[in-house]
């Protein structure tokens, strides 16, 4: 993985300064994302308001802080980053939208790009001028990643990519795609894959919304029809894309787990509490136990995602111990739904005034967090197995070749 930062120690006069700079910057910048009552089902107006506070961010120097200058970033040290993200965790939080392009796919071209790769993206994505999206799901593979079907061939100087992706958050408004494609289909599933970048709006790559049960339609279909991809979009080796995969949902569920800031954060309980005081309920002992294991809980998801990204900040590429966090996430999110359903009652689900709209949306989304990123019962496998030493479950398709297999739509 490509050194970022240097080692040498910071004094404490460098690290007030440091946070004094941070600090300035965000009473200016790190003012919330409202949206006044604006609709913003695609989520156009959240994504431009995040670009224009990473723009900023990257003008003041303050942008992908441990990437060397040469590739955009700010070149400074990991205890710069530290203070980033403690003093970031007091403001809102104004990049959740560029959770995927800043938080998965940038730190897989800086470990496994090529040089000229990452001169080409690693600056503009810093910058967030432009923004990317992972399209790893298809229909017959989901939980099974590696049983996918999408295909890439080469053919002289391209790859010609043909298949579909399903539910790739933002895939209409990114400007590149991070996909990973069977490229030899004569080896078992894991082996035969490749990972490639796809810029979005190539030939034969088209984006269909999915209609969500929230009202918005952020999610996405991809279909890829004789795509073709230059020969230096192969991210990383030939048919390595399997390892590759695996690192980079290491990175998405240290994103989904940790977030974006540092330190102890508590946003989820403190807004509930705020929220329960105004309507008078707060003294309320069941509830008052409830908010008080919420708290609890964001706690302890502050101080596992502060040990995961300290193994980040020492140089090694995420391990299953992302899981921990994204199970924890889920386990937060269904409480806060239940939480906040028992505070807003019936203008929860039926309302008048717009912002109890803000608690339906909410619990409908928490549906999807026990599924995006990897279900609930994946992570609970990975931890069992790589963290615990639990026996693996059976598998009866290993060492099996991929065109033998009965997978998705294909029947042997």
């Amino acid at each position: 993985m490509q050194a970022r930062g240097s080692a040498e120690p910071l004094s404490d006069a460098e690290q007030e300064a440091f946070r004094s700079r941070c600090r300035a910057f965000l009473d200016e910048h790190a003012t919330g994302n409202s949206l006044d009552g604006e609709s913003d089902q695609r989520g156009e107006l959240r994504l431009r308001a995040a670009r224009k506070f990473q723009k900023a961010l990257a003008d003041t120097g303050l942008a992908g802080l441990t990437y060397p200058v040469e590739y955009g970033g700010a070149g400074l040290t990991k205890t710069h980053e530290r203070i980033w993200r403690d003093t970031y965790s007091e403001y809102p939080d104004m990049t959740f939208e560029l959770l995927i392009s800043q938080g998965m796919c940038l730190p897989m071209v800086a470990e496994y790009g090529s040089h000229d790769q990452k001169q080409k993206y690693l600056a503009e994505m810093i910058s967030g001028n432009e923004v990317w999206c992972q399209m790893f799901s298809e229909p017959g593979a989901g939980s099974d990643v590696a049983g996918l079907q999408t295909r890439a061939e080469r053919d002289g100087d391209e790859w010609v990519v043909n298949g579909q992706k399903v539910w790739i958050t933002l895939a209409h408004l990114c400007d590149y795609g991070i996909i990973i494609a069977r490229t030899d289909p004569t080896v078992p599933k894991h082996a035969g894959i490749s990972m490639f970048i796809v810029p979005m709006d190539a030939p034969g790559v088209e984006v269909r919304p999915i209609h969500q049960i929230d009202g918005s339609t952020h999610f996405n279909e991809v279909f890829f029809s004789d795509a073709r991809i230059g020969a230096d979009g192969l991210l990383g080796d030939l048919n390595n894309g399997w390892r590759m995969a695996t690192a980079m949902l290491m990175y998405e569920r240290v994103a989904i787990g940790s977030g974006t800031t540092g330190g102890v954060t508590t946003d989820r309980s403190d807004r509930l509490i705020e929220e329960a005081r105004k309507r008078g309920v707060s003294r309320d002992p069941n509830l008052r136990q409830k908010l008080m294991r919420l708290r609890t809980l964001e706690t302890c998801l502050s101080l596992v995602a502060m040990r995961t990204r300290a193994e980040i900040k020492a140089g090694r590429t995420p391990g299953p111990g992302g899981s921990v966090g994204k199970l924890a996430t889920v386990a937060i999110a269904d409480l806060q739904t239940e939480v906040s359903l028992a505070i807003t009652g019936a203008s929860g689900v039926a309302w008048e005034d717009e912002s109890d709209a803000f608690w339906q949306r909410q619990a409908l989304a928490s549906l999807s967090d026990g599924i995006a990123g990897g279900t609930t019962e994946i992570q609970r496998n990975i931890i069992g197995d790589r963290v615990l030493g639990l026996p693996r479950d059976v598998s009866v398709d290993s060492g099996i070749p991929y065109q033998d297999l009965k997978v998705g739509t294909q029947r042997a």
